[in-house]
C-alpha cells in the first residue's frame, strides 16, 4: 500500500509519454470534470454517454469523466483478423513478447527527480486449452477511482525491485500463490498524469488451470478471469478520443466486458498486449503513434 503522503493510486490515471508540454501534466481528466473545468459537464450534471453504443448486456458501473469533446476514434487493431487469429495460446504471447525486443522506458524514467516507481501485473494461464487474464474490480469506498477495473498493482516498497513489487501486490490483493510465476516479458512504460512517476506493466506466466484467488476486501471487490478471446472481440472494444485544454486530443481506450468497463491506463496496457500477440501492434504504440 502507498504511503499517507503520495496518491492513493497512479494506475488509472496513467498514459504513455510523451503526454504533452508540461511535466507533469496540469490535471487528470478526473480532476478536470470535479473542478468543472471549461469542456467537461458542470459538478452534478452526467457525463456524455460512450461515443457509440455498447454492445447489449455489456459495461459496468464505473464512473467515466468523459468531457463534452468526446468523439469516435478508430477500430480494434485486431478488427480485421480472422476468428483463428484471436485465440492465442500462451506460448504464442511468449513468443511475441521475445520478438518484440526490450519494453520502451517511459520519458518520466530520465528525469532527475522521479517519485517512487510502481508496477503491476498481467497474470495469464490457459484453462481447457483457452488463454485467460487475471484482473481486479477495486472497491466502491476507497478514496478514488471507486469500482476502476485495474491488473494487480501498486508502488514500490524500499529494498524491492520492481518485479518483486508486482509480486507482492498480486499476493496483497487477490492471494495469488506467485511461487510459480514465471515473468515472461514487460509492456511499454507508462507515466502517471498528475507526478513524476511511471508505472511497469509485466507478463507473469501462470501454470495450468484456473489459480486460486481471494480478493482483498480492502481494496478489491471481485477477481475476474477473462478469456483473452473475449476481449480480441472487436465489437467489446473501443477507442475515443478526448481532448483537453492543456494538450492535444488523446486516444482513451474501453474494453466492454459483462457487467464491467476496462479503461484509462488497464485498458491501454491491454490494447498493446493484445496488439503485440496478434501482431497489429509494436513498440512504442502503447498509445497512438
Amino acid at each position: 500500500m502507498p504511503p499517507p503522503d503520495v496518491p492513493e493510486d497512479p494506475l488509472e490515471e496513467a498514459v504513455a509519454d510523451p503526454i504533452d508540454g508540461y511535466d507533469p501534466p496540469v490535471l487528470s481528466a478526473r480532476q478536470a470534470a470535479d473542478e468543472g473545468m471549461p469542456g467537461w459537464p458542470a459538478p452534478g450534471d452526467p457525463f456524455p454517454p460512450p461515443t457509440v453504443p455498447v454492445p447489449a448486456g455489456r459495461g459496468g458501473d464505473q464512473i467515466i469523466p468523459r468531457p463534452l469533446n468526446a468523439v469516435a476514434g478508430g477500430p480494434a487493431p485486431w478488427a480485421d483478423l480472422p476468428v483463428s487469429r484471436r485465440r492465442p495460446r500462451l506460448a504464442d504471447v511468449q513468443d511475441a513478447l521475445r520478438g518484440a525486443g526490450p519494453a520502451r522506458r517511459s520519458e518520466r524514467e530520465l528525469l532527475p527527480e522521479v517519485d517512487r516507481a510502481s508496477a503491476v501485473l498481467a497474470p495469464l494461464y490457459e484453462l481447457d486449452g483457452e488463454l485467460h487474464v487475471i484482473l481486479t474490480r477495486r472497491t466502491w469506498d476507497l478514496r478514488s477511482h471507486q469500482g476502476e477495473v485495474s491488473f494487480p498493482g501498486g508502488r514500490q516498497d524500499d529494498g524491492e525491485d520492481l518485479w518483486e513489487t508486482a509480486l507482492r501486490e498480486a499476493r496483497e490483493e487477490i492471494a495469488l500463490d506467485t511461487t510459480a510465476v514465471e515473468c515472461i516479458g514487460e509492456l511499454d512504460h507508462l507515466a502517471t498524469i498528475t507526478s513524476r512517476s511511471f508505472i511497469v506493466p509485466y507478463v507473469g506466466a501462470l501454470p495450468p488451470g484456473k489459480p486460486s484467488t481471494v480478493a482483498n476486501p480492502g481494496e478489491v471487490s471481485h477477481v475476474l478471469h477473462v478469456p483473452v478471446a473475449e476481449l480480441l472481440d472487436p465489437a467489446i472494444f473501443r477507442e475515443e478520443r478526448w481532448t483537453f485544454p492543456w494538450a492535444e486530443d488523446r486516444p482513451i481506450f474501453f474494453f466492454e466486458l459483462v457487467g464491467d468497463t476496462v479503461w484509462g491506463a488497464t485498458g491501454a496496457m491491454l490494447r498493446q498486449l493484445l496488439g503485440l500477440v496478434t501482431g497489429t501492434l509494436r513498440r512504442g504504440q502503447l498509445d497512438h503513434a
